[in-house]
């Protein structure tokens, strides 16, 4: 076996076993899922947002909760702030600092949930978003990695997957989430 290959899957491995025989994390899996079933029962919708790969899992959140997940069920109220007409009109007018913040101040309302996504907890534009829905009474879970930066502390509940310092294995960790809580989710809305 190629060197690099054997090390690749010998640190998946190892990382495995610390997400799995996490229950800390195994716990907060099923309370951030209670929070956004809870939220989308009472007609409220999940706001999620990050930055280059966490922005794809923020865009894959919200489209297997609007779309559909593994079968055909009602549509749930979910968006990624990822439109690139309004990220530039932002960035360009405010700065890229404020773009989620922007669009949390256009489209959050009280009860809805804001999924916070960056493998660092320290993006800028991230922790700006959570100020501001946390301001309009939104609630706010963060997923991040190793010790979550500061977005532990701009959050409601923050969830920290292990890393050996690389952001691909967070995001590794963080889509395996997302699956779990949509099919939480689901569950808990008789959805399945």
């Amino acid at each position: 076996m190629n060197p690099v290959l054997r090390n690749e899957i010998e640190q998946m491995r190892r990382l495995e076993l610390d997400f799995y025989g996490d229950q800390g994390l195994m716990e907060g899996i099923e309370e951030a899922a209670k929070v956004m079933a809870e939220a989308l029962e009472a007609g409220h919708k999940i706001i999620c947002c990050g930055n280059g790969g966490s922005m794809s899992d923020a865009m894959h959140l919200a489209e297997e909760l609007s779309g559909r997940y593994r079968s055909n069920r009602r549509a749930l109220a979910a968006i990624a702030l990822s439109d690139p007409g309004f990220l530039t009109c932002a960035a360009n007018d405010m700065g890229y600092d404020a773009v989620f913040e922007r669009g949390i101040e256009a489209l959050g309302q009280f009860g809805d949930v804001l999924i916070a996504i960056s493998t660092s907890g320290n993006s800028p534009n991230i922790l700006k978003a959570c100020h501001k829905a946390r301001s309009l009474n939104l609630r706010v879970i963060g997923l991040s990695a190793g010790n979550g930066g500061s977005l532990p502390s701009h959050a409601d509940l923050c969830l920290l997957v292990p890393t050996e310092g690389y952001a691909d294995r967070a995001q590794e960790f963080h889509i395996r989430i997302i699956h779990l809580w949509i099919a939480l989710i689901e569950y808990r809305l008789k959805l399945s």
